[in-house]
């Protein structure tokens, strides 16, 4: 193909797929007062420690409670929650109790003082902030993980988290995506042929 096959579009967020996470969070020192919210804008930032970003627009009611408890959980979501989890996006907590509106449930989240996490997700992801840049429509909360809790359905009998078993969504453009089949592993580009063989049977 060629440049020529190309069309150009305006400057826009259009890397994709991206992870739709749900971010629970609560009012330090109103622990009651909880929320949790819709976010296609997060990923990892770092490896040692462990650290992950999410961008929160300013007027989006769970900024201030982030902004002001320092901790939110990021929680995996899976396929059995995603029309829960579209609701969490375009509802306020300010208007709304979305666990009462959706039937998801808090559970308490390791590592924190005020965030919970939320019951019956795949793996949750307790983060404790560490900066706060602010780029613009966004703020950026970039958040070290403390402790992470995950499902005991997604191990196997040997305790190796299968996360492939999770049936995780993506966000891609606009839609809610289930994830394919597995393609390969890392590394299995360079794999041996015998080393292949073994990982590919072991997924399926």
């Amino acid at each position: 193909m060629s440049r020529n096959d190309y069309v150009s579009f305006p400057p826009s967020t259009m890397l994709n797929p991206t992870p739709v996470v749900l971010v629970s969070c609560a009012e330090k020192g109103r622990p009651e007062n909880r929320n949790m919210v819709t976010l296609a804008w997060a990923g990892t930032v770092n490896s040692e420690p462990p650290m992950v970003s999410v961008s929160i627009r300013k007027e989006r009611y769970s900024h201030g409670l982030v902004l002001g408890s320092g901790e939110f959980v990021v929680n995996l979501v899976d396929e059995d929650m995603c029309r829960a989890v579209d609701f969490c996006g375009v509802r306020s907590g300010r208007d709304v109790d979305k666990a009462k509106e959706t039937g998801l449930s808090y559970i308490p989240a390791e590592g924190m003082e005020t965030a919970p996490a939320v019951a019956g997700a795949p793996v949750s992801l307790s983060c404790r902030v560490k900066q706060v840049i602010e780029l613009g429509s966004h703020d950026m909360f970039i958040g070290e993980i403390v402790a992470v809790q995950v499902r005991k359905d997604l191990l196997d009998g040997t305790g190796k988290l299968r996360l492939d078993k999770a049936r995780l969504v993506a966000y891609s453009h606009g839609l809610y995506q289930k994830l394919g089949s597995v393609m390969g592993f890392f590394g299995w580009s360079v794999a041996r042929e015998e080393v292949l063989e073994r990982r590919m049977s072991e997924l399926k």
